[in-house]
């Protein structure tokens, strides 16, 4: 055990004094304008090293700079900039003239890929051949020079394309390893802030750079990614997938392939690619098995104006705080930045609470022109079809979607939207809606239009005007109608003419039948502050109990019924009085003007027959 001790101490010593030697003898300066040329003639990339370079030799031989940057040619400023760099090299080359740098560590370092970054060529220089190496000076005296890994930790990655916004992505952890080949594995983590929004990222990606710049593939076998902030669920968006990407520098192109996405119970599938010139131009095709859009948004429908507490307010979202350097956009104007091909298809998808299935949509975006050209789907029993199109070339929006329902339940959507109605029924609707901003509570504030309903197998709860009718006539009149009444107006059709004004409803020619009534009616609903007044005239053709003249009249005479107030306080006007007056009215009539055609030759005859005509 002594002598393993001791040959152990031997070679600590020695390796020690060999170090020491090789600090004392090798000046790292020496490297300084090797490791500038060598960047230049193999990359064109300016390498600017301030102050002194040191050895450092534990835990590992490693070269120290001072503050370092990187800057592509002819760029305004520099691609890469850091405080310090650490270049991890082997000690064997060292000694016959080779520089092999194993490792190289930034930390605290500002990657800037902006406009001012991009490489400024001149356009009369002559172009090298895609596969062309230059090759070594000889004025390299024999040195050689090789990286296989990178590490950057806790830096910043600044991106810009043209005029858009910056997105920063900060805390950035980066280790590639790279082989002689150029085929790297890369591991990523970072977060981007922006919009009040955290989106935290880490992914593993296999990385073939063989031919780069000119083309960069990469293979994300694992992709980690958590999404919190303003306007998204508490909980956060949670996701993970897999992907393929491929850089074409010739083309200015990203393109990504078998997209496998998840993001909380949701999954996504597809493929892409976006031109980067002054106007990207974007491609998607992506499908779903299950888009659960209520798990990943958050609708913000504003509270009513109509009181406190009632069945139709939503929940304000908190208001998000204003930065006070930031200038206001016009609504969509990201728009008008891009064009765009868009195709997607969901086997199934919730929204509001609603669950569509069948869903297919495309559209285009030209500048801020976007033409929904085909949005449909299938809710329950029925099928709804929504094209339009959204102008944002201008400060000032504007949009138009034509509708087109068939047997939807309408419920469903009155529940979706909030509205504190309680009425059941198979919906169609084909109309046609224009307005400026694409949300719930603009379309019930400021959005205009027309359209035409139908609704079958309606049930209307809260009133029946059947047993409104019945019972007044019963107190006013000898009738006997049935004692038993369900809360609420049941039809087997109804029909109107819609017409929207900035909130207000108007319901005109309306129509309904069943086997208990008969009604025609208009009116109005005013969406904002969730009241109305409807005018119908209802006809009752069943529930009277027994056979007479007066039963039979009334079966024929509409009966004028005023429905108004707030939707969840309804109140109603009948005027069965004057129907009955006016039944008896008749009667008489009908019976002195029988007897005055009877008594015609005579005086009192003629007398009746002339204040019947005054009538």
């Amino acid at each position: 055990m002594r002598r393993l001790l001791t040959t152990l101490m031997i070679l600590l010593v020695v390796i020690v004094a060999g170090l020491s030697a090789l600090v004392l003898l090798v000046n790292p300066n020496d490297f300084r304008h090797y490791l500038i040329d060598q960047v230049a003639s193999r990359s064109g990339y300016q390498l600017e090293l301030d102050g002194r370079l040191r050895w450092h030799v534990w835990p590992q031989l490693s070269i120290l700079t001072g503050r370092m940057s990187l800057t592509e040619p002819g760029a305004s400023a520099p691609l890469v900039r850091a405080d310090n760099m650490r270049l991890d090299v082997a000690l064997i080359p060292l000694l016959s003239h080779q520089l092999k740098v194993k490792q190289v560590m930034l930390k605290g370092a500002v990657i800037e890929l902006t406009p001012q970054t991009e490489a400024v060529r001149d356009g009369s220089a002559p172009v090298a051949p895609r596969e062309n190496t230059l090759p070594l000076e000889s004025a390299d005296r024999g040195w050689s020079f090789d990286v296989a890994s990178l590490k950057v930790h806790d830096s910043v990655l600044v991106f810009q394309h043209a005029d858009d916004e910056q997105v920063t992505v900060r805390g950035i952890d980066l280790e590639m390893q790279q082989d002689e080949h150029h085929q790297a594995e890369v591991d990523f983590s970072g977060r981007i802030n922006r919009d009040q929004r955290d989106l935290t990222i880490a992914f593993n990606a296999q990385v073939n750079a063989g031919d780069y710049p000119q083309n960069l593939t990469a293979t994300f076998n694992r992709l980690n990614w958590q999404l919190k902030g303003a306007d998204l669920p508490p909980q956060g968006i949670v996701g993970q997938g897999s992907l393929q990407a491929q850089w074409q520098e010739a083309a200015k192109k990203l393109s990504f392939s078998q997209l496998q996405l998840t993001a909380n119970d949701s999954t996504l599938r597809g493929e892409g690619s976006v031109v980067l010139s002054d106007r990207p131009q974007w491609t998607l095709n992506l499908q779903s098995d299950k888009l659960n859009l209520d798990n990943l948004m958050v609708h913000a429908d504003a509270v009513t104006d109509g009181g406190t507490g009632g069945q139709g307010q939503v929940r304000q979202q908190p208001l998000r705080p204003v930065i006070a350097d930031s200038a206001p956009q016009p609504d969509y104007a990201s728009l008008r930045a891009y064009r765009a091909d868009f195709s997607f298809q969901a086997s199934q998808l919730q929204w509001r609470g609603m669950n569509f299935v069948n869903v297919r949509a495309q559209a285009q975006n030209n500048r801020g022109l976007l033409t929904v050209s085909h949005l449909s789907g299938e809710l329950g029993k029925g099928t709804l079809s929504l094209p339009g199109t959204l102008d944002a070339r201008e400060d000032v929006p504007r949009a138009r979607f034509r509708p087109a329902l068939k047997d939807i339940e309408i419920g469903a959507l009155l529940k979706a939207f909030n509205y504190p109605i309680e009425l059941t029924g198979e919906l169609s609707l084909n109309g046609d809606f224009n307005g400026g901003k694409i949300d719930a509570d603009s379309f019930r504030r400021s959005w205009d239009g027309q359209a035409s309903l139908a609704l079958r197998n309606s049930r209307a709860q809260g009133l029946n005007f059947q047993q409104l009718v019945q019972q007044a006539v019963a107190r006013s009149a000898n009738v006997k109608v049935q004692d038993s009444f369900t809360n609420a107006t049941e039809l087997d059709s109804l029909t109107s003419e819609l017409s929207l004004d900035s909130g207000m409803l108007s319901l005109d020619d309306m129509a309904g039948q069943s086997q208990m009534l008969a009604l025609t009616g208009e009116g109005t609903l005013d969406l904002v502050h969730e009241e109305g007044d409807v005018r119908f005239n209802v006809r009752v053709l069943d529930g009277w109990e027994g056979q007479s003249k007066l039963i039979e009249t009334l079966k024929k005479t509409p009966v004028p019924l005023r429905v108004y107030g707030k939707w969840t306080a309804l109140n109603y006007s009948l005027q069965v009085d004057q129907v009955l007056r006016k039944s008896l009215q008749d009667e008489a009539r009908s019976k002195l003007q029988k007897w005055a055609d009877k008594n015609q030759d005579r005086q009192s005859g003629r007398d009746v027959k002339k204040f019947l005509d005054k009538l």
